[in-house]
């Protein structure tokens, strides 16, 4: 139900952190979701079962392994894999660095190396490193300096 409130009803937008919320959500009419881990290889069967039964299941990518992995296990009936790039902007748990010289090279060839197979939506950044702020300022630093860093990355 607080989904439901949370997407105005239309049930499209929804992010989730593990397979099984994935599930859940899609058993709920849910058909716009986006997987927020970077796909490990053993989960990728369970990630092109949600691809083929919703309108758009999004995953992250945050290396050229990972994207390979989709490459090479291309969706059935001319789907694609609908990606983000993954960018760690400081929370330092999973997505490559937006100043990595091969930040951009992977978004390159994921825009541009297989568009039958997989789709660039977009850039993703997480603000985990929120968690152990003590006050509101913090937190708007942390997101003012993630926004640049996105911005900085988008541009170039």
């Amino acid at each position: 139900e607080g989904a439901a409130l949370a997407t105005g009803g239309s049930r499209r937008g929804i992010v989730v952190s593990t397979l099984a919320e994935a599930r859940f959500f899609a058993a709920g009419g849910f058909d716009d979701i986006l997987y927020a881990f970077p796909v490990p290889g053993w989960r990728l069967p369970e990630c092109s079962a949600l691809a083929q039964r919703l309108q758009a299941f999004q995953l992250l990518v945050d290396s050229p392994q990972g994207l390979e992995l989709l490459r090479q296990n291309p969706l059935p009936g001319g789907k694609r894999w609908l990606v983000w790039l993954k960018l760690d902007c400081g929370n330092g748990r999973a997505g490559i660095r937006p100043t990595d010289p091969g930040a951009l090279a992977l978004a390159r060839s994921i825009a541009e190396g297989s568009p039958e197979v997989v789709t660039l939506v977009g850039v993703y950044a997480h603000c985990g490193n929120t968690y152990g702020c003590r006050d509101i300022p913090a937190i708007q630093a942390i997101a003012r300096d993630t926004t640049a860093a996105l911005l900085d990355f988008v541009t170039a």
